[in-house]
């Protein structure tokens, strides 16, 4: 039997070095990159580490499924 796959929440972040990333119900997972992509590609890769490592340790995954949403303001 096969289990469907999590999807999770990604906020990227415009920083002075380029683009920070981090799954919004896994904030633990966190990177870096100079470009968008190549922030896309390391939050990716520390997602498969992050569950790794908490399949060792027999810690449960945190489910995905979130949900951004922009609210407009006027200020």
């Amino acid at each position: 039997m096969s289990s469907r796959p999590l999807r999770y929440t990604a906020r990227y972040v415009k920083i002075a070095s380029g683009y920070m990333g981090q799954l919004v119900e896994w904030p633990e997972v966190v990177t870096e990159g100079r470009t968008l992509e190549e922030c896309r590609v390391a939050l990716q890769d520390a997602l498969h580490e992050m569950i790794e490592a908490y399949k060792l340790l027999g810690k449960e995954i945190p489910q995905g499924g979130g949900l951004l949403e922009q609210i407009p303001v006027e200020i």
